[in-house]
């Protein structure tokens, strides 16, 4: 038999009840009557310090000065508010954000392999490449690989890492040292530039080097103009030299 009104599992009479969970936390300021509270640490448009007042006054003053009551400081006692124009606030906001991504870069590591016995040629196109990260900003691991008999010699990949540290001083630092890392042996080089500073670098040289280009273009197409309008001239002469050269026909 069936009997009405018996608790469930959860102790509780009649149909089952549900929890339900809350929204995300806005992260929007309350402004204008969205502000709740009976008075509020009131700041005026140019960051002077008018006191507490009732938050209804200080509705009445942001309406007169066609501004809007932010609050900026919720957690204030009692709240902290200022005047201001609310759209204008939010706007430059996002135009800091959006800058701010803009200069963010990641952090890069590029990676280069040598060995422990590696010859001049070979170590000097390793070394442009390291030249060539450094310069761009980014970090690079050197790795020495030992192989063989190779493993039993450390010295050889400690003397090598030092000499390549030394060789790019001017543009890197060793960032972490040498280490032994099994068959490897590592070392990070950080540059001295940061990402940032190295892409604006770069674009100067490279707006330097496509002015200079231009330039030369230039001079040339002056030249070639210059030497192809004195071109019919200088054959004429030319010409008028030849035919008197036979000294009968000048006598």
């Amino acid at each position: 038999m069936c009997i009405s009104g018996r608790s469930d599992s959860t102790g509780h009479s009649g149909a089952p009840t549900h929890r339900t969970t809350g929204g995300p936390i806005s992260t929007e300021l309350r402004i204008n009557e969205r502000i709740r509270v009976p008075e509020v640490r009131l700041v005026g448009p140019n960051g002077e310090t008018v006191g507490i007042v009732p938050t209804d006054q200080a509705l009445k003053l942001a309406v007169e000065a066609d501004l809007d009551l932010v609050e900026i400081a919720p957690q204030g006692r009692p709240p902290v508010c200022k005047l201001m124009d609310y759209g204008k606030f939010k706007y430059e906001n996002a135009q800091k954000a959006r800058e701010s991504r803009r200069n963010q870069t990641n952090v890069i590591i590029k990676e280069m392999k040598l060995r422990p016995k590696i010859d001049k040629h070979d170590y000097e196109t390793k070394k442009g490449h390291v030249v060539r990260f450094l310069g761009a900003g980014d970090k690079v691991k050197i790795t020495i690989m030992f192989r063989g008999r190779e493993q039993h010699r450390p010295e050889l990949g400690f003397r090598l890492l030092q000499k390549l540290a030394e060789d790019v001083q001017e543009l890197g630092f060793v960032e972490s040292s040498p280490k032994q890392d099994g068959r490897n042996m590592t070392m990070v080089i950080g540059p001295h530039k940061k990402k940032a500073d190295a892409k604006i670098d770069a674009d100067a040289a490279r707006a330097t080097k496509e002015q200079e280009r231009a330039e030369r273009k230039a001079e040339e197409d002056a030249e070639r103009e210059a030497a192809h309008a004195a071109g019919p001239v200088a054959q004429k002469k030319e010409r008028g030299r030849s035919e008197n050269l036979d000294p009968e026909i000048e006598a």
